[in-house]
């Protein structure tokens, strides 16, 4: 079975920065699962899934317009350092919560001082072409019910 939309997806992956450094990797984990055409996995990665199948290894880089998009300037703010979450010392590199309306999100923090700190709101991977090296383990038919959910069930995928 070829992917394509209304497919589960299984996978195993490993994801390498421009510089061919490795930020993650599911290897020695459970593989992934993803429905395939419901907007699970960054754009860039499932246009280069369709059409594989189990067993196929490639890799596909995703310049950053398909991936997490480019680096918005306007997403940099300065907030009361009470908004956020963190342990220890407030420091610039760190990824901490900030507390929203919607929830929490995490955020990078790019200055940190006494009462308030600089936050960039943009996902840490913005502005990146990103590499992945996949394994594609399994692909079958979605079920009725991940269908009307949008997205996979089971190991791998979300669970209720």
């Amino acid at each position: 079975m070829n992917i394509a939309p209304e497919t589960v997806v299984v996978f195993h992956y490993s994801l390498r920065n421009e510089e061919g450094e490795e930020l993650e990797s599911s290897r020695g984990a459970d593989p992934t699962a993803y429905l395939h055409g419901a907007n699970n996995i960054i754009p860039g990665l499932e246009t280069a899934m369709t059409g594989k199948s189990a067993g196929d290894i490639f890799s596909a880089t995703v310049a950053a317009e398909q991936a997490y998009g480019l680096h918005n300037p306007e997403k940099v703010q300065r907030v009361p350092v009470k908004h956020l979450l963190f342990k220890g010392k407030l420091r610039p590199g760190m990824v901490v919560q900030l507390n929203t309306s919607d929830g929490r999100i995490p955020v990078t923090v790019t200055k940190a001082g006494r009462h308030s700190a600089d936050i960039d709101t943009n996902h840490p991977l913005a502005g990146q072409s990103l590499t992945f090296d996949i394994e594609i383990v399994d692909v079958r038919a979605a079920t009725a019910e991940e269908l009307s959910h949008g997205h996979a069930h089971g190991p791998g995928g979300h669970h209720h």
